[in-house]
C-alpha cells in the first residue's frame, strides 16, 4: 500500500470506563513490582504476627487446649481495644518499612525516564495519574492492616458470641479507619519524595530518614528545651495519639488529640503541594 494512504482513522476498540482509568497504573504497577521476590517474602513475613494474633484469639476460647498447655485463661490478653492497638502498631510499622520499599518506585521512574509527558498526553488528569499510584500502595498496605484487623475482630466475635459484638461494634469502625489514616499519610510521603528524588535508592532512604530522623530531632528537642513541643516532628507519636483515641487505650503522650490531626493535616497538605508542582506533563530546565 502507498505511503500516502496510510491516512488517519479513529481507534474503534473497547473504551475503558473514565472512572476506572486510573487503576491501568495499578495493574502494570503490580506486574512490574512482584517481580521482586523480596516483596513476596516480605509480605509472606507480616503474615506471622495476624496468624499469632488469630491462635490466641483461638485459644482464649479453647479450653481444653488451654489445660492441654497449662495455662489460665486470665493469663492470656484479652480482646479489647489494647489488643487491637498494639496490632495496628505491630502492622504499622511493618507498613511503614513496605513503604520505604515499593512507594519510591513508584513515580520517579516515569520522571527519570521522561514518561510522565507520555502519561498525561492521553486523556488521563494529574489526579488520576496521583490516584493510580497510591492506588498501589492502598491495597498492598490495606492486606497488612485492616484487613486481618477485620479478619482477627471477625474470628473473635465468632468465638465470644454477639454478647461480646454487641459493646464492641466501634471497634470494627477504628480497625479499619485507624490503619487507613496511616495508609493516606505514608502514601502521600512516598509518592512526593519519590516525585522529587528520582534515584529510587535515595528516594527510598528519604522516606526511612523521616521518621527515623524526625523521632531523633524530637527527642533531641524535647530534652535540650525541656519542652514536648518537638513530639510535634514525630510522626509516629502522631500517629500513636490518633489510635490511642480511636481504641480508647490511655497511655503516656505528648501530643493531644488536636494536635495530632493538625500535623496530619499540615503533613498531607504539604504533600500534596509538593506533588502539584512536580506531576507535570513538562519539566522547565534551566
Amino acid at each position: 500500500m502507498a505511503v500516502y494512504k496510510h491516512v488517519y482513522k479513529h481507534y474503534r476498540g473497547p473504551w475503558t470506563s473514565a472512572w476506572s482509568r486510573f487503576l491501568i497504573l495499578m495493574r502494570y504497577s503490580y506486574a512490574r513490582i512482584f517481580q521482586s521476590r523480596f516483596l513476596v517474602l516480605f509480605l509472606a513475613l507480616c503474615t506471622f504476627y495476624p496468624i499469632a494474633c488469630a491462635a490466641l484469639i483461638y485459644l482464649s476460647h479453647n479450653s481444653p487446649a488451654l489445660a492441654m498447655l497449662k495455662l489460665q485463661s486470665d493469663a492470656l490478653p484479652a480482646i479489647d481495644g489494647e489488643f487491637f492497638y498494639v496490632f495496628c502498631t505491630v502492622q504499622g510499622v511493618l507498613a511503614f518499612l513496605l513503604t520505604a520499599f515499593v512507594g519510591p518506585s513508584l513515580v520517579s521512574p516515569d520522571l527519570a525516564n521522561g514518561g510522565l509527558a507520555l502519561h498525561l498526553s492521553r486523556p488521563f488528569s494529574r489526579t488520576e495519574y496521583v490516584l493510580g499510584k497510591m492506588s498501589v500502595l492502598f491495597v498492598l498496605l490495606s492486606l497488612v492492616t485492616w484487613v486481618p484487623g477485620l479478619l482477627l475482630y471477625m474470628i473473635q466475635g465468632s468465638c465470644a458470641g454477639w454478647i461480646w459484638v454487641r459493646p464492641n461494634l466501634w471497634l470494627a469502625g477504628s480497625i479499619m479507619l485507624g490503619p487507613v489514616i496511616w495508609i493516606v499519610v505514608l502514601s502521600l510521603i512516598a509518592l512526593a519524595l519519590s516525585a522529587w528524588v528520582k534515584w529510587r535508592i535515595a528516594a527510598g532512604a528519604c522516606v526511612l530518614g523521616l521518621f527515623f530522623v524526625g523521632a531523633g530531632f524530637a527527642e533531641a528537642i524535647n530534652e535540650i528545651l525541656r519542652t514536648r513541643n518537638g513530639s510535634l516532628i514525630n510522626l509516629g507519636k502522631v500517629m500513636q495519639t490518633i489510635w490511642g483515641t480511636l481504641f480508647d487505650y490511655s497511655h503516656n503522650t505528648d501530643l493531644s488529640v488536636t494536635q495530632a490531626w493538625i500535623v496530619l493535616g499540615v503533613t498531607c497538605a504539604l504533600c500534596l503541594r509538593l506533588l502539584a508542582k512536580r506531576i507535570r506533563g513538562f519539566e522547565v530546565i534551566k
